[in-house]
């Protein structure tokens, strides 16, 4: 992903500590006191621009979210949207992904959502896919027992990997979609790369997993 710099978005970012959450990792064990209401946890990690992890905060007033996102100038336009939407059930974290076990305790996540995360289609870099066994490990550190992880993407390449994935990882397979948009699937919140890819033909696919 190429991402246009803007250098203002780090002192942005510093300016909205009610938002952008400085040094999550104090937090670890007690999110459910970051937010007004103690309700269950959901996250996003690659939250890219924040249209997801804002309407699913605005379509479900009874479930936190937090969109955890590496680059602070694509973090910077959910900050925007999280500004002038004021959702009290909505954080932003500002962090890699692979220290999710710094942030998060044991059993303090609910859900896990991917959405179009970079395919890393080199066979070299399968590490760093984001449904990868060590990351999946990372999810089932901080997840509840049965924890759901909802994975979007246009990847064919990458579907046909994470399936494998989480097959082998021994995860439950309880729902998957070739073609979300030409499925029954209702309550669809799209992306920004959800709308770009399927205005252009490109198939949609869905699955959820859940831990055991």
């Amino acid at each position: 992903m190429r991402v246009r710099n803007k250098p203002w978005a780090r002192e942005m970012l510093d300016s909205h500590p009610e938002y952008v959450i400085p040094s999550p990792e104090e937090n670890k064990g007690k999110w459910n006191s970051v937010f007004e209401k103690d309700q269950p946890l959901h996250i996003e990690v690659g939250t890219g621009k924040g249209r997801f992890i804002t309407e699913m905060a605005k379509a479900n007033p009874h479930i936190n979210y937090i969109g955890i996102e590496l680059f602070d100038s694509v973090i910077v336009s959910a900050l925007e949207r999280l500004t002038e939407a004021k959702l009290p059930n909505l954080k932003l974290l500002n962090v890699n992904a692979e220290k999710l076990t710094d942030i998060f305790a044991k059993g303090e996540v609910n859900r896990v959502y991917l959405n179009f995360s970079d395919p890393w289609p080199k066979t070299r870099h399968a590490k760093r896919r984001l449904t990868y066994k060590t990351f999946l490990k990372l999810y089932e550190d901080i997840l509840v027992e049965k924890g759901e992880l909802h994975f979007k993407t246009d990847n064919q390449g990458l579907f046909e990997f994470s399936l494998l994935s989480f097959s082998e990882y021994g995860l439950l397979l309880k729902y998957i979609s070739l073609d979300l948009h030409n499925s029954d699937f209702e309550g669809n919140i799209m992306t920004e790369y959800e709308e770009k890819f399927s205005q252009q033909g490109s198939r949609i696919y869905r699955c959820e997993v859940q831990y055991p």
